[in-house]
């Protein structure tokens, strides 16, 4: 995230800007953020494609409870701005994270491929009114305003959209490995020191939670980029970044081979991420929360987290248009 970028309320979701973050030199990560308000009516172009490893069977679990089209097609077009790692993004013109991993899994349980298209964030709405793609899987925040088809100035800029949600995201905290100061909430932070980029919703809440502290206090050292604060938790001099729930998750992952950072208790403001389709596609939606509440209960779903290490973020049950 760059300073004096736009940013989303909460809840804490897919940013307007996720920009370069460098962790002691270990990771660069270059991603594009939520838009959770932002209006989705802008176009969309596809520049790489990946697909789930399945090919189409009619033994497949939830085949028959497909709408036909679907069957006779064998494909499922999945969009997503491959921008936001590790919810999704680009490796050698493939997209791959955790997206494309649980839809390889639902294809499983559809038996149909999910092929996945790279678009932008703004357009993928659109793209399921014009048909281009038949679902949205993109880290997308399942929200009121979306449902209706509302900007954020209550304006109606379509339809409106269903969402089936499989991700719950909000802001968390990332800490030096081991947790050695034991802080699990932003109240744990009263009397201590964090860091945090300038400018952003995570800087407005640290500043939210100081107030909260009353004459505890809380010392708030601000940077121009977020790799500087988390260079600032590593070496000891402050107790906690705060960044969105999976790419704090994918920080401690990746920075110095997952031995620098842990993320720290339960996301604040947490909202659902949700797999949207058009309203008029209701058939469709049913039986990919089938599969999605499948793919929980065999574990393939906490697989996939695990793999990715985003298993704060877990749902127990995909539950449709959940957001608020």
């Amino acid at each position: 995230m760059t300073a004096g970028t736009p940013r989303c309320s909460t809840p804490l979701t897919r940013l307007t800007a996720v920009a370069a973050l460098a962790v002691a030199g270990a990771l660069v990560l270059t991603g594009c953020g939520d838009q959770t308000k932002k209006d989705d009516s802008g176009g969309s172009s596809a520049s790489s494609s990946g697909s789930s490893p399945s090919t189409s069977t009619s033994a497949a679990p939830l085949f028959a409870k497909l709408p036909k089209k679907f069957q006779d097609a064998g494909v499922i077009k999945v969009g997503t701005d491959a921008s936001y790692a590790p919810m999704e993004q680009t490796s050698n013109g493939k997209i791959i994270g955790i997206d494309p991993d649980l839809g390889a899994a639902l294809s499983k349980q559809l038996g149909v491929k999910l092929e996945f298209s790279n678009g932008q964030f703004d357009g993928l709405i659109t793209s399921l009114y014009t048909g281009r793609d038949d679902i949205v899987m993109s880290a997308m925040s399942d929200t009121k305003d979306r449902q209706q088809g509302l900007d954020d100035k209550g304006k109606k800029t379509g339809k409106g959209v269903d969402f089936v949600d499989y991700y719950m995201s909000g802001s968390s905290l990332l800490v030096q490995k081991g947790n050695p100061k034991k802080v699990t909430s932003l109240a744990d932070l009263c009397g201590k020191s964090v860091a945090v980029q300038r400018g952003t919703i995570y800087e407005d809440a640290f500043k939210k939670q100081k107030t909260a502290c009353g004459s505890k206090g809380l010392t708030i050292q601000s940077f121009d980029t977020d790799a500087e604060a988390q260079t600032r938790v590593k070496a000891g001099g402050a107790v906690a970044d705060l960044n969105d729930t999976p790419v704090a998750a994918y920080i401690a992952q990746k920075s110095g081979n997952g031995n620098d950072f842990e993320v720290a208790g339960s996301p604040a403001d947490a909202g659902p991420f949700g797999i949207a389709l058009d309203k008029s596609n209701s058939q469709l939606r049913d039986v990919i929360q089938q599969a999605m509440n499948a793919i929980i209960a065999d574990g393939t779903y906490a697989q996939v987290l695990a793999k990715w290490n985003a298993a704060s973020g877990a749902i127990k049950t995909a539950a449709i248009n959940g957001g608020s």
